[in-house]
């Protein structure tokens, strides 16, 4: 990652994750990452904090016996020092088909172009009520 700036290395997870790039993903992210979700996620398998790059391939492994689909879009991004916060909606689709738009903050964290922590914040109510469906 040298070379590549802060704010060029979370754009560029957020390309590999649209692209189902796993690799092009854990890339972007520094070998002993913290993954973090909503622990009201717990239920379906997709809370708290998973560790490095084995951690994340698990859960990315776990989503699609959730949810039947899932496309980001990051509309606004706000940096400060190793901080990127990124403002942004996400369709998701549940096992049956049902498709609903949700928005997220996801708080990356910084050190030499990888990402040491990415913290997924979102309405876990209406996550539920979507998977649910």
């Amino acid at each position: 990652m040298s070379g590549r700036s802060n704010s060029e290395a979370v754009r560029a997870a957020y390309r590999a994750f649209a692209e189902r790039d796993v690799e092009g993903l854990l890339a972007t992210l520094h070998p002993d990452v913290d993954w973090v979700h909503p622990d009201g996620m717990d239920t379906y398998g997709l809370g708290g904090t998973k560790k490095g790059h084995a951690g994340v391939k698990e859960f990315l492994a776990h989503v699609p016996t959730v949810l039947g689909g899932m496309r980001l879009e990051p509309l606004e991004f706000i940096e400060s020092g190793d901080r990127i916060v990124v403002f942004g909606i996400r369709q998701v689709t549940s096992l049956t088909g049902h498709t609903e738009t949700l928005q997220f903050v996801h708080s990356w964290t910084m050190r030499d172009g990888r990402a040491t922590a990415m913290e997924d914040i979102f309405d876990t109510v209406l996550f539920h009520r979507l998977i649910e469906s």
